[in-house]
């Protein structure tokens, strides 16, 4: 608690906690059904991912996912941390900004996510010209979300990109 502006009055200044635990926990990689369970869920609870550097973008797009019905399993700030994540966590898609915090943009995450994992995602994000889409292609994404988007249509997005892969299987 914090003392706020005005004498007398106390206002909640808690930070969320984070779990960093999570990202170092090792977990074997998986193939066949485990793997489809693993990511999947239940067939209603796909697994998702998000990668977003800023704090109420990623706290609404996890609001407007869980709402839906997805387990947004973890939400990264950076592409380092983005990667760690998917590795312990085993998403079915990643949303991603390119821009994220740290050396590495989004674009170089969603390469190396497809790359080790096969972990393909939504681009939401302002940078969706020519050259990023470019640099993009080869991790194949899934949908492209040009910012600023509503979250209804993030969700239409995510659903779309899940169906594509369910029926890729």
């Amino acid at each position: 608690m914090s003392t706020s502006d005005v004498p007398g009055r106390q206002t909640d200044v808690r930070k969320p906690s984070v779990d960093a635990s999570a990202a170092a926990v090792p977990r074997p990689f998986r193939s066949g059904p485990e793997a489809e369970t693993a990511a999947y869920g239940s067939p209603e609870r796909p697994r998702v991912l998000v990668l977003e550097d800023d704090f109420l973008v990623s706290s609404e797009i996890e609001a407007a996912l869980t709402e839906a019905g997805f387990n947004v399993v973890g939400v990264a700030a950076s592409a380092e941390d983005g990667i760690a994540l998917a590795s312990a966590l085993h998403p079915a898609v990643a949303v991603m900004d390119i821009r994220l915090a740290g050396p590495r943009d989004g674009i170089d995450a969603a390469l190396e996510l497809f790359r080790t994992r096969g972990l393909r995602c939504v681009f939401a994000t302002a940078h969706m010209d020519a050259e990023a889409r470019r640099r993009a292609a080869p991790a194949q994404p899934l949908g492209w979300l040009q910012k600023p988007y509503a979250m209804a249509s993030l969700v239409h997005a995510v659903e779309a990109a899940v169906a594509q892969l369910k029926q890729n299987r």
